[in-house]
């Protein structure tokens, strides 16, 4: 059978200057794709360009600053074959507030406008990037067949988003399948200062305490963004027969809060200072993925383990917090040589 993402022919990113949109594009650059890297910031934005500093410098790389929930879209898809669409606005708390109307607009209105652009452009596949968001509350390890009941406005439009990219691709009249990915809680380099393992390493760096909601014994499902880069190539990967999936993406085990803040103290030797909060609306008690379906469908298994995942975090932040150092004036070298 052939696959979605055949030869290397170019392809589509759409949040590529984001965490793990960037890491993706680097990843695809890597195999000599032309990567069309969509996103709405601009490398001018710190971020943005720190994400894709790598990425900048290779030809393949043909970037787009776009908003997909009401720009053009025909033109800049048109010659790609596949589509991974990354951009959305994330975060549960935001969500509650007066922000979800981007909410609503990034992560549902954008979803439909590029399915439909996708259709008319005959695209071969779209991967979805969804989130364990949806599942809500749970008692075990979350299947793909398990009933989804988010807990957050957040986790409503990542749901919605896959609703409608499985809509289309039930349609009799469509040649895109679509591949919807179920991300369970990702970190490693690039990732959001707001996201769990980067507050508590920053505060270990910075001797400054880190906000714990609740009692700290609520748990997550960690997945290094290499393990997801791996997972959301291999659903290109995937034969063109398929018409729609929905498919888990985890790192193999979950553990709690004080759990993480233990490890992330073996590994600085530094003790992690903490100050109590109440919990978040929309936190979830424990999250942890059935890989079942991602090892029969991608061949999928998470290759990085938590503490090696910190370590390769940890290391990244320092070199980004350590000060550059400064080149010397011109007059100071003539004179050193």
């Amino acid at each position: 059978m052939t696959t979605a993402l055949p030869g290397l022919g170019p392809v589509v990113v759409t949040g590529a200057a984001g965490f793990i949109g960037s890491h993706l594009t680097d990843a695809l650059l890597a195999r000599g794709h032309e990567v069309i890297a969509i996103d709405r910031r601009s490398v001018d934005e710190p971020v943005a360009a720190r994400n894709l500093a790598a990425a900048l410098t290779d030809p393949n790389l043909i970037l787009h600053q776009a908003d997909l929930a009401t720009d053009e879209l025909d033109e800049l898809i048109s010659r790609a074959h596949t589509v991974f669409h990354l951009a959305a606005v994330p975060g549960v708390r935001d969500s509650w507030a007066e922000r979800f109307p981007d909410y609503a607009a990034s992560n549902v209105v954008a979803t439909q406008r590029l399915l439909s652009a996708c259709e008319r452009a005959r695209i071969s596949r779209l991967v979805l990037a969804s989130s364990s968001s949806v599942y809500g509350q749970t008692a075990g390890p979350s299947a793909e067949t398990d009933a989804t009941y988010p807990m957050s406005p957040y986790g409503a439009t990542k749901l919605a988003a896959e609703h409608l990219c499985l809509a289309h691709a039930a349609r009799s009249d469509t040649t895109t399948s679509v591949i919807a990915l179920r991300y369970f809680t990702v970190y490693g380099p690039r990732q959001r200062d707001d996201m769990a393992i980067s507050r508590v390493l920053a505060a270990v760096l910075s001797g400054v305490p880190v906000a714990l909601y609740g009692d700290g014994h609520q748990s997550r499902e960690f997945t290094y963004v290499d393990d997801i880069v791996t997972a959301t190539l291999a659903a290109a990967d995937m034969p063109n027969a398929v018409d729609a999936e929905v498919i888990n993406v985890g790192g193999g085990s979950s553990v709690s809060m004080l759990e993480l803040i233990s490890i992330i103290g073996q590994i600085t030797g530094r003790k992690v200072p903490l100050a109590m909060e109440a919990p978040r609306a929309g936190d979830v008690e424990a999250t942890r993925a059935d890989l079942t379906l991602a090892r029969q469908l991608l061949d999928y298994a998470p290759s990085v383990e938590l503490r090696e995942g910190i370590a390769r975090h940890l290391d990244w932040m320092v070199k980004q917090t350590s000060p550059k150092p400064r080149p010397r004036p011109a007059i100071e070298e003539a004179v050193s040589r």
